[in-house]
């Protein structure tokens, strides 16, 4: 236990750096989602068809080797990429492919009523997405989104294999040291409390998103269970 105090400070930099990398991650995922989400729900056959194709690209590569891809591809079109920056873009990519199928079942769910009812109304397009169909679409769409936010924070730790300082790469930095200047390699130290930290990382998130499935089930029963009555036309006497 004494190595994982003694390196305390390198590891705390290192987790800083992982959640530093998830949440950029995370930011780029959604922007990339929600695009190619809505181009998933798109009237235009065309834009269909690309976002399917993005989609399909990036779910069917292992994300290991898309961020050897792009770490050692970008140069090649004269893009320099330190490793944190290979390996955002890498995730953000990733993620944002499954983010675009989350959004895209998200605006599937929405009953097609909601949108016809609305352009009977003479809503404009913008007007039927922002004020009808989103926010009904956002229950759906929020419980998995959490769920991507743990398989992000889990994905960072394959950053190491470009060389970016996250978390188990400071890990493993600390049993090279240590085995090379002692002899002893406290590997399964070391390594068993990488494996605690992401676990209570990524518990804490799975319970998050636990809660926040029955806090959004208990508001849409509450929302039915106040929904005024349909009037039901008076009987006519005899």
């Amino acid at each position: 236990m004494d190595i994982i105090l003694n390196n305390l400070p390198l590891l705390w930099t290192g987790l800083l750096r992982t959640l530093e990398l998830a949440v950029v991650t995370l930011v780029g995922s959604t922007v990339i989602s929600v695009i190619f989400g809505l181009a998933g729900v798109a009237r235009s056959r065309v834009l269909r068809l690309v976002s399917m194709a993005y989609v399909e690209f990036f779910r069917d590569i292992p994300l290991i080797v898309n961020v050897l891809f792009v770490y050692f591809g970008a140069p090649l079109i004269g893009v320099s990429l330190d490793p944190f920056g290979a390996a955002t873009i890498s995730f953000s990519l990733w993620g944002g492919a499954n983010g675009a199928e989350i959004v895209r079942s998200g605006f599937n769910a929405v009953p097609r009523h909601q949108e016809q009812s609305a352009m009977a109304l003479g809503l404009k397009p913008w007007e039927i997405m922002w004020y009808v169909l989103a926010p009904q679409a956002l229950l759906p769409i929020i419980p998995p989104f959490t769920g991507l936010f743990s398989l992000l924070i889990q994905a960072t730790s394959l950053a190491s294999m470009v060389g970016a300082m996250e978390f188990f790469r400071s890990a493993q930095i600390i049993v090279e040291r240590t085995t090379m200047m002692t002899g002893f390699s406290p590997a399964f130290m070391v390594y068993g409390f990488v494996l605690l930290v992401y676990f209570v990382i990524c518990a804490s998130l799975s319970a998050l998103t636990k809660l926040l499935e029955k806090r959004l089930s208990e508001r849409q029963t509450r929302r039915r269970g106040t929904a005024a009555p349909i009037p039901q036309p008076a009987q006519e006497s005899i």
